[in-house]
């Protein structure tokens, strides 16, 4: 069964994807002149701007509620596997997949947002629902809404409960069950109680976490500083292939720089669209900037906390796959959370296993809350207007059963099926949004012209020549009716 994964998992992650991400990033980059970088500044005032709705949630929750996704171990052991195998050269593609991923992220939840709908009381969206309204392809939208469901709810949460019960153990010698008996308690609180509050439990514990950790590296980046500028020197080296001992691995370091960039911010990916559709704005393009934001904090900002303290005190190994070591300082330590555990101990003793026990914990705890909020939105739009609230409890039970199965399962296994899952979205949400370019950028030109009116942009569809976006063209209905009611009073 495990050699079948693991095969699965070597085609999914081919060389094919990594080229296909990278040039689709490059590609939404040059068709919306860079806007992840143009507008930087106006993606924070954003952020702030608009408050929840009975229907919706503020820019700020679904801004949080999405980082919770992308922000989990991803950022800590995806980032030492990444070193492992690719080297330190592995963090500069990193980087280069982040900055071209805040295009993709853009044009994803912009299109959430264009074709979301309003389902009972709730807004939801996200990719099955704009291939369907905007492609015109049912089909394809039912296929990804299937994979969705399936990866979120029962392929991907392992990663994230195996994760913390090997933390959990690692610094508090707590047994693994116990820790699953824990997280599939408190999970199953938080989940049962709805969207709204899994957004408010995210909106408290993303900023706090994410600041909290940023802090301690720059602790461990203090006491190291003087060895700071060849830290840098050596990732520059080593992803263009100039350095002695990382020259001949640049294609590795490419390949799994791209890879794990992917699976911790997985922007493309379609993850942060479920979130966006449930934001209150008055623009899509509005999300669309907030969570392009996100992905420079996911990455930019965490990702690189985790790179750098493991980079400047020497703590990792690496040891491309099927090749020899090149570097291996850490005798029998597999690629993870200890690396950055032990990156901590050299400069704080004895706070190492605990803080990243820790920080594992709240990463890995809030993504679990995201996923299944995904999960249930696809399996909202799978059973579409038949009322099965048996549906929702079966993909609740089921996913605090695989919660407590990754707690206490192989870690291999878990990161393989987290893969394949990842993988898989990643194709299949590509593909869509690649597709749907056209109409994103028409929202985009619509924002811009806007602005440089003075206006504070509020969306038309008809008037930006878009079609599907049931939505918005009710909300004008809605807001030109109160307007004329208002004139004749």
């Amino acid at each position: 069964m495990e050699e079948i994964i693991n095969w699965l998992v070597g085609h999914i992650w081919g060389t094919g994807l990594v080229i296909f991400a990278l040039g689709a990033g490059l590609f939404f980059s040059i068709a919306t002149r860079f806007v992840q970088i143009r507008y930087f500044k106006e993606m924070i005032a954003l952020l702030f701007e608009g408050k929840s709705s009975d229907s919706g949630i503020s820019s700020f929750q679904a801004f949080c509620l999405a980082l919770s996704g992308r922000v989990g171990v991803g950022n800590i052991a995806g980032v030492a596997t990444a070193i492992a195998y690719g080297g330190p050269g592995a963090v500069f593609w990193m980087w280069i997949m982040a900055l071209l991923g805040g295009a993709s992220a853009f044009i994803e939840s912009t299109l959430a947002q264009v074709y979301k709908s309003r389902v009972g009381n709730e807004y939801r969206g996200g990719t099955p629902y704009f291939i369907e309204k905007g492609l015109k392809l049912k089909w394809f939208a039912v296929i990804m809404a299937i994979v969705v469901t399936i990866s979120y709810g029962f392929l991907t949460p392992g990663v994230q409960a195996n994760s913390i019960a090997a933390g959990m153990e690692n610094a508090f010698g707590l047994n693994k069950s116990v820790t699953g008996i824990f997280l599939v308690v408190l999970l199953g609180a938080i989940i049962f109680g709805g969207v709204k509050r899994i957004a408010s439990v995210s909106q408290t514990i993303v900023p706090f976490m994410a600041v909290g950790y940023v802090a301690v590296t720059f602790i461990v980046l203090g006491i190291n500083y003087d060895k700071v500028p060849e830290m840098f020197s050596l990732i520059f080296s080593s992803a263009f292939g100039t350095d002695q001992v990382f020259g001949g691995i640049v294609g590795t370091a490419i390949a799994w720089g791209v890879r794990r960039a992917i699976f911790s911010n997985v922007a493309g990916c379609g993850e942060a669209t479920y979130s966006s559709a449930a934001a209150e704005v008055s623009h899509p393009a509005k999300q669309g900037l907030v969570q392009a934001f996100s992905v420079y904090i996911d990455t930019i900002v965490v990702c690189t906390a985790t790179a750098l303290m493991i980079l400047v005190t020497g703590m990792y190994n690496v040891t491309p796959e099927g090749k020899a070591p090149i570097v291996q300082p850490l005798a029998n330590v597999e690629a993870g959370p200890a690396y950055t555990q032990l990156a901590v101990e050299t400069v704080l003793p004895g706070f190492g296993p605990v803080f990243v026990s820790i920080a594992i914990f709240f990463f890995a705890f809030t993504t679990l809350m995201a996923y299944y909020y995904i999960a249930e939105t696809t399996l909202v739009y799978l059973s579409g207007k038949r009322e099965w609230p048996w549906l929702k409890t079966a993909l609740k039970i089921v996913m605090l059963i695989m919660t407590f199965v990754g707690s206490v399962y192989s870690a291999s296994m878990m990161w393989a099926l987290g893969d394949i899952g990842f993988g898989s979205m990643a194709w299949l949400s590509l593909l869509a949004i690649l597709l749907l370019t056209k109409p994103t950028l028409k929202v985009l030109k619509d924002y811009e012209t806007q602005k440089k009116a003075g206006k504070d942009p509020v969306f038309d569809p008809i008037k930006v020549g878009i079609s599907g976006a049931d939505f918005w063209e009710e909300k004008c209905k809605e807001n030109a009716s109160s307007k004329d009611k208002r004139s004749i009073g």
